[in-house]
């Protein structure tokens, strides 16, 4: 990507903590930010997360790093297990922006299968840069993998974002 560019990142939040979950080591969130901007040019990144007044604290922490911050209402099933799918939010959100030519380039941060009509898109419009996988290789869905888009896995990144103890 050239330095140039005005790259947004779309980061499925529920499945980037979930993938780094399976490291065995501890993902550095505020490193991440500066790396997404120092690789590939983002200047903006919306993080899409359920909304929990419990992790107030964190909320703060991640704009503090700087994360733009979209929230998806949460309900409870009946085990009391929290539920707010954010797939159709992002979604729209990166359409839109496509749309309205607000980026050059996307930088989708999900392993998740269900967001390949919107990669397929994106690539018709020669705007989606790179998918970021939270999870290795082969945990990635396959349908990301059949769009030609180019995937990188977190996972290969444990010595840039890594947290420092």
């Amino acid at each position: 990507m050239k330095a140039e560019e005005n790259n947004v990142a779309y980061i499925d939040g529920a499945n980037l903590h979930k993938g780094i979950g399976t490291l065995n080591w501890e993902f550095d969130y505020g490193r991440f930010r500066v790396w997404l901007k120092e690789k590939y040019n983002v200047q903006l990144a919306y993080l899409f997360l359920g909304l929990i007044p419990k992790y107030k604290d964190l909320y703060t922490k991640l704009q503090e790093q700087g994360y733009t911050l979209v929230f998806k209402e949460v309900v409870f099933d009946g085990n009391g297990k929290a539920k707010g799918n954010c797939d159709a939010d992002i979604v729209v959100h990166a359409m839109q922006n496509a749309y309205e030519n607000k980026f050059n380039r996307a930088v989708l941060v999900t392993s998740d299968g269900d967001y390949t009509p919107l990669v397929k898109f994106l690539k018709e419009k020669n705007k989606i840069g790179f998918i970021l996988s939270p999870y290795e290789t082969e945990k990635c869905s396959i349908l990301l993998k059949r769009t030609g888009v180019k995937i990188s896995y977190i996972s290969d990144q444990e010595n840039i974002l890594k947290k420092e103890i």
